[in-house]
């Protein structure tokens, strides 16, 4: 599953196995957690006796799930191996007493799958939805919290990194468009190796071409456990910068209206916490807290390769005290626009490029910057400045103030004006 949340085609994220190359739209730009299902760190459900599956003989309708065909370790319909939410939605229809029919859909579209499965009644449930509000608002409910999921390090075996300047000197893979590989952006004493799916940089690190890999946890998790003889451990990272967000509460979702099922739901997993547990063990589901990268007092980190000698601590950064550097009022140096755009280019790609393309384009007409001056026409710097001083934390922009410097930004802002598409 970063993770866009709100986009149609999503990161992020950020989701499936080495097999399948699909994790690109699912782990875009800190969200793409529709298609990851259940994943990381810690199971929040109080823990009791688990449900025998022979505890109540199924009388009911069937409970149906939708469920990717082909998204191990979330799910599969080849073989015994059913996946971490097909085995939760098993505890659970066992729990109810229901038979469980899966509903086969291709998870990788976002809010749109959400739209002709689930809210138009093709089923009942959705197991590993964000549990959050701007995901698809009021039209979902949820049930109680299952697991926090997110990105995560994998480390060979016996080595431990407890904040990001001990990655320095190290070759780590992340994938592209994802807060990883934002957060890495501009340490140079870094060297990042982007990939587009998590596995391909699990199977780098195996080969000795890496360090180590700051991808999704649950398909890292998946993939040491499974395939590499846990060589490696995994390790869950906590977000270092208010806004870029690196670990997600999901949950089972339901269409709005579900209300009595959900609380069907929600009695159930009372008693299941135990057993949930057990089937993250079994996927090999990153269970330790997350390390947190802002709690490391003496490391020094600047998130973008802007033209600024400042640096900034990452508690500075977490806590949002008052930094040295100039930070932008919230308009725009307008002498400078259409003179430096080159200056800006270069701060463009080293910085935004990520998510929003080399150069500013981008397929995804979203995220497509060469489409401001159609979208917004004369409020085009307007718009631009509130967005990169503010952050859309929601879509997974970060805020830039105290990063980039107000000089910066009109760069930037000169180099998109030079690139804006007229038809």
């Amino acid at each position: 599953m970063q993770r866009d949340r709100n986009a149609d085609v999503t990161p992020t994220q950020a989701g499936t196995p080495a097999l399948r190359r699909r994790a690109t739209v699912r782990a875009r730009c800190g969200s793409g957690l529709l298609a990851s299902a259940v994943l990381a760190a810690a199971v929040s459900l109080a823990t009791a006796l688990p449900v025998s599956p022979a505890a109540a003989a199924p009388t009911h309708a069937p409970l149906r799930v939708c469920a990717d065909p082909d998204n191990l370790p979330f799910s599969s319909a080849q073989g015994s191996v059913r996946g971490i939410s097909l085995d939760i939605a098993q505890l659970v229809a066992d729990a109810l007493g229901r038979p469980l029919e899966p509903v086969w859909t291709v998870a990788i579209f976002g809010k749109r799958t959400l739209r002709t499965t689930l809210l138009a009644g093709q089923c009942d449930a959705f197991v590993g939805l964000p549990e959050t509000t701007d995901f698809m608002g009021k039209r979902l409910i949820y049930s109680q919290p299952l697991f926090t999921m997110g990105y995560a390090l994998a480390l060979p075996a016996g080595q431990d990194v407890r904040n990001v300047a001990e990655l320095d000197g190290k070759r780590v893979g992340v994938q592209f468009g994802t807060p990883p590989q934002s957060l890495l952006a501009g340490r140079p004493a870094v060297t990042p190796v982007t990939f587009m799916d998590p596995g391909a940089a699990i199977a780098a690190l195996d080969r000795g071409e890496l360090d180590a890999a700051f991808v999704w946890g649950p398909v890292a998790g998946y993939l040491t456990s499974t395939t590499l003889a846990s060589r490696f451990h995994v390790v869950p990272v906590a977000a270092p910068v208010a806004g870029m967000d690196m670990q997600w509460s999901v949950g089972i979702g339901f269409a709005r209206g579900q209300t009595a099922l959900r609380d069907e739901v929600d009695h159930a997993l009372t008693g299941l916490g135990e057993a949930i547990g057990q089937v993250a063990h079994r996927y090999g589901v990153p269970m330790q807290a997350p390390v947190s990268f802002a709690a490391a007092r003496d490391a020094r980190f600047i998130l973008a390769a802007a033209s600024s000698d400042d640096l900034v601590t990452m508690e500075q950064f977490a806590m949002g005290e008052q930094l040295a550097m100039a930070r932008p009022s919230g308009k725009l140096d307008l002498e400078n626009i259409g003179i430096d755009a080159s200056a800006g280019r270069s701060i463009f790609n080293s910085t935004c490029a990520h998510c929003h393309g080399p150069n500013g384009e981008q397929a995804v007409t979203r995220i497509n910057l060469r489409l401001l001056k159609h979208r917004y026409g004369e409020k085009m710097d307007e718009v631009y400045m509130t967005t990169v001083t503010h952050g859309r934390p929601s879509k997974g922009m970060p805020n830039w103030s105290g990063i980039l410097s107000a000089d910066d930004f009109a760069k930037i802002a000169a180099f998109l004006h030079a690139v804006q598409q007229t038809d």
